[in-house]
């Protein structure tokens, strides 16, 4: 063996040293490595790219290579580096295997948008298909989405193994009333998505929904039970005017409350123009409401879940017009938002949360042991001198900035990320804590994560709400805790509504927790109540 192949042997991956003789491909050297993977039989394959590059008199290149068929395909970065200055030009050329790395990024992929328990696409991958078929706008398609009803009841009776095992039973059943062409998905912890192909009239949605409830008419065997199953059906159709997937989907889930109450399949049906008179009554009335302070704020307690003691109260506004009724908030929230009148509603926000912990500290003599969150809109970051809204009522009443937690959403920094960085960082230097809220729904930049000063992630309800009956659910919000971690960061689970949920978050690493299973939002005096049954 000469001194040149004991080099090439010496190497951890394949290597050979290849030229030309009269045009045909010579090879010399191929160390074991390279003659174990066949890599030096398979150079024909790339000849005319070696050729090319002996040829430019090049002294180095790089370029990935995929050799073999599905099964059996191999992917390596192939590199070329010039040896010696011959009449005849000779190069090595070395191989990284990255195929180990190439099957585990495709497995995550598939993981990622398929369900585990059924094998079905998963929301995520009903929503890139979905995607797919709006972008190439080629011919008419159905969104049908199924709910199940009274399912956590039977998880609650037969154990999550059964309620499995009637999933896994009623996605073979509701496939079987497909077209082959159709795609069925699990969109959710007993919710299928459905993408329906149309041939000829959008009555042909309505048609699958009668199949889909014929086929789970009959009774489904659980060990010793008989479990009849019925469902809610929503559709929404593929048209001109909606542009997004998700926009489809939540049409369909909007058909499914409808179907809830109606017993049948419902379709959704736009009326936007109604919609906009309602808002713009609304608008009227919350411009009013703001003027002659006719709102309030309730507070919901945010609970440490390893001792249970409240260590933070999140101010949420309440609006009840003049008639009395109670409006919702996530409707005149967001018509404040699109209005602009956000800013003074946020502005009175921030001065009665921050006065309302400054009189409960009066009342206990001093720090009455809790901080207070407030939410900032994205319109307020963008259009608000935020900073000094908060530090003047912070002066105003007497507290410091370490009593106030600002919770602000993943959207709030996509728009304008370096400007609401700058408020960020001004916010902190009044010793406030920023939190992400509902994380994990939006689409901002992790790499954010690490610039931003942002103190607490907020894990959104949509990842709770369920999770005990949905592995993959259990999955993100690991990924989630394990994220916050790294990243020295606390964690709150949104939307806890039993014990054992909130005891499952702790042993899963959970920092604290708010929902229904502590609390509803109450008014300032039941608020200042539970904090001293809870805490003393």
């Amino acid at each position: 063996m000469t001194a040149a192949e004991g080099a090439l042997e010496l190497l951890p991956i394949a290597a050979v040293i290849v030229g030309f003789d009269e045009g045909r491909l010579v090879r010399e050297m191929p160390n074991s490595i390279c003659r174990r993977l066949g890599l030096d039989r398979a150079l024909d394959e790339i000849a005319p790219r070696l050729a090319a590059f002996l040829d430019l008199g090049e002294t180095r290149a790089e370029f990935d290579w995929t050799i073999g068929e599905t099964v059996e395909r191999r992917h390596f970065t192939v590199t070329l580096a010039r040896v010696g200055f011959r009449a005849e030009p000779r190069c090595m050329v070395s191989f990284v295997d990255h195929t180990s790395e190439m099957r585990t990024e495709q497995s995550l992929r598939r993981e990622m948008t398929i369900d585990s328990l059924t094998g079905l696409p998963n929301r995520s991958g009903f929503g890139d298909m979905l995607e797919t078929v709006i972008a190439a706008g080629d011919g008419d398609c159905a969104v049908i989405v199924l709910d199940l009803d009274r399912f956590s009841r039977i998880n609650a009776c037969l154990g999550s193994m059964a309620g499995d095992e009637l999933l896994m039973a009623l996605a073979r059943r509701i496939k079987g009333a497909l077209r082959v062409r159709d795609v069925l998905a699990r969109t959710g912890g007993d919710e299928f998505g459905i993408l329906l192909s149309i041939d000829e009239s959008r009555d042909e949605a309505e048609h699958v929904a009668k199949r889909i409830r014929a086929v789970l008419a009959t009774p489904f065997r659980l060990s010793d039970y008989q479990i009849h199953v019925s469902c809610s059906i929503g559709i929404a159709y593929v048209d001109e005017t909606v542009a997004e997937a998700e926009d489809v989907i939540r049409h369909a889930q909007f058909a499914v409350k409808r179907s809830k109450q109606s017993g049948r399949a419902e379709a959704y049906q736009n009326q936007a123009f109604l919609r906009a008179g309602e808002e713009f009554a609304l608008e009227t009335a919350l411009r009013r409401a703001i003027e002659e302070r006719q709102l309030t704020l309730h507070f919901q307690p945010i609970c440490d879940l390893s001792t249970g003691r409240i260590v933070s109260f999140e101010a949420l506004a309440r609006w009840t017009d003049e008639e009395g009724r109670a409006q919702s908030p996530a409707r005149f929230i967001a018509v404040a938002e699109e209005s602009g009148l956000i800013l003074p509603l946020g502005r009175w926000a921030i001065d009665q949360a921050v006065r309302t912990l400054a009189a409960w500290d009066l009342r206990a003599g001093g720090d009455c042991g809790v901080s207070m969150a407030v939410n900032l809109s994205a319109i307020q970051l963008q259009r608000d001198a935020v900073a000094p809204v908060v530090a003047a009522a912070l002066d105003q009443h007497g507290l410091s900035g370490r009593r106030l937690r600002l919770e602000l959403t993943e959207s709030a920094l996509v728009s304008e990320p370096e400007r609401i960085a700058r408020v960020l960082h001004a916010l902190k230097a009044l010793g406030a804590t920023i939190a992400m809220d509902d994380f994990g729904t939006g689409y901002s930049n992790l790499a954010y994560l690490q610039k931003l000063p942002i103190d607490i992630l907020k894990i959104d309800r949509s990842f709770i709400t369920g999770m005990l009956a949905d592995r993959d659910k259990v999955a993100i919000v690991r990924a989630v805790l394990g994220l916050a971690a790294a990243l020295n960061m606390d964690t709150v689970a949104e939307g806890i509504e039993a014990i054992e949920v909130g005891q499952t978050l702790a042993a899963l690493g959970c920092t604290c927790g708010q929902g229904y299973a502590y609390s509803r939002p109450v008014d300032a005096e039941a608020a200042y109540r539970l904090l001293r049954e809870l805490n003393n």
